[in-house]
């Protein structure tokens, strides 16, 4: 995979693997990083989840309590030990993992007491529950709604990406100003005020949202290209993301 160089927060480390070399890592009880990489995949991909739990009816409270009892028994088990990045898509490997959680491991998990060290994840209750009912009414499948939540994280952390690029070239502050013209047209003389605020012509302006355009396409696609077995499949993912 071509992508080898990307920085990934992970708390207070630093991951240099892409998300299927992290996936790798994270199964990798042997290795020091291990947890850190487990924890980071579950921090960067727990919305998915807890839209696909809310879809299949369950409350709001209960999605919450279902959320963190998987990512806990994904860090506890060390599911991703059995990840195999030859067979697809990580979206497919964690779907799966919750869909079997879900209809065969609750009950039992309710039923066992885990010790008091398991990891919490800091979910934003709010946040999650605003996402969940700014989604399509009920036409949209319980997985439908997980891979549209999972496009929306994947192109979150390309425009976080596409902000640390601006942020240390000392232009966050144009970053900022263009950043709506990345997904809404400007119209009749919409560049006319961040020119001025920029000191500068529309006509720059223009060129300016056209060059951070193609970058954020670029970010997005290398996104995507982490959490596949091929560049190949680049395409095939996108298309079932975001068509």
């Amino acid at each position: 995979m071509g992508q080898a160089n990307d920085t990934a927060q992970a708390g207070g480390g630093q991951f240099t693997e892409t998300r299927w070399s992290l996936v790798l890592l994270a199964g990798d009880e042997a290795s020091s990083r291990s947890r850190e990489a487990r924890e980071h995949l579950c921090r960067a991909y727990w919305q998915p989840i807890y839209l696909f739990v809310r879809r299949h009816g369950h409350s709001p409270h209960d999605a919450q309590d279902l959320t963190q009892e998987f990512i806990a028994r994904l860090l506890e088990k060390n599911l991703f030990a059995t990840a195999d990045r030859e067979r697809g898509r990580f979206r497919s490997f964690l779907l799966g993992a919750l869909k079997h959680f879900l209809a065969d491991e609750w009950d039992k998990a309710r039923a066992e007491k885990r010790g008091g060290n398991a990891w919490v994840l800091p979910i934003d209750d709010t946040q999650a529950e605003d996402h969940y009912l700014s989604a399509p009414a009920s036409d949209l499948t319980p997985e439908r709604l997980f891979d549209r939540r999972w496009g929306l994280t994947l192109l979150q952390q390309a425009m976080e990406r596409l902000k640390a690029e601006s942020s240390t070239s000392d232009k966050l502050r144009q970053f900022e100003l263009l950043k709506p013209f990345l997904t809404d047209p400007a119209g009749s003389g919409g560049y006319d005020t961040v020119a001025a605020q920029l000191d500068t012509t529309p006509a720059s302006v223009a060129v300016s949202v056209h060059r951070l355009r193609q970058r954020f396409r670029e970010l997005v696609r290398a996104e995507v290209a982490q959490t596949v077995a091929s560049p190949a499949d680049v395409d095939d993912e996108l298309r079932a993301l975001f068509s």
